[in-house]
């Protein structure tokens, strides 16, 4: 499939395009670790955002539940080098992983134009941006528009203007993504699928900050 000229500005890289990342096969394969938090079906999701995955460009604060982009970020350099870490794209993932149940979180996002918020495999590759391939599954807001995404297609999603904060519906055994409309308390959109792995939240930023929020209860009639 042809990839639109938007799609490519949409997926940014520092000194690459979507096109030359999707050229190449899945990058490098992960150790597995036992470095995340078991979400058991019973209890309400709670996480915090992993220093260890954060590209250099952002910044955590508010005790590990929000993120910044620096326009200059951090010399790679002077950051812990790990198998875990986004060196190209502006990625963190939370230190949670879910292989049961309905979770639900919201986030809160100021000053930004493009970000995306979703999940992606615990063992997802560090050298492709969430939303571009088959191990992740985001919602996306770029020129003013929402998107789903997945393998590095975009759906548009019926969702006018920008919120200032959106709500995430999981359910890990029916294969759901939920966008969730917080005034409403109605989901605005699905992405359907077939988790095979543990998964966590995850996000990308270019510009403004997100603050999460989890340990929240499923509002009524989701």
């Amino acid at each position: 499939m042809a990839m639109s000229s938007s799609m490519s500005l949409f997926c940014r890289l520092t000194g690459r395009s979507l096109g030359t990342v999707l050229g190449h096969g899945r990058g490098k394969t992960l150790t597995a670790r036992r470095w995340y938090i078991c979400a058991s079906a019973g209890n309400n999701l709670q996480f915090k955002l992993d220093e260890r995955t954060a590209h250099s460009s952002l910044d955590l604060f508010k005790k590990d539940t929000g993120v910044i982009y620096r326009v200059l970020g951090v010399d790679p350099t002077l950051v812990q080098d790990t198998p875990l870490r986004f060196r190209d794209w502006a990625v963190v993932l939370a230190d949670t992983h879910i292989d049961s149940g309905r979770h639900y979180w919201e986030v809160t996002v100021k000053k930004s134009h493009e970000f995306r918020v979703g999940v992606a495999e615990v063992l997802t590759s560090r050298d492709e941006c969430v939303g571009t391939n088959s191990s992740s599954w985001v919602f996306a807001f770029g020129q003013r528009k929402w998107f789903a995404m997945t393998t590095g297609k975009q759906v548009p999603v019926p969702l006018v203007g920008k919120p200032n904060q959106v709500g995430l519906l999981l359910d890990y055994e029916a294969g759901r993504l939920s966008l969730v409309d917080i005034q409403k308390a109605e989901v605005v959109y699905m992405i359907k699928t077939q988790f095979r792995s543990p998964i966590c939240p995850a996000f990308a930023l270019w510009d403004g900050e997100l603050l999460t929020h989890s340990g929240l209860e499923i509002p009524p009639g989701l």
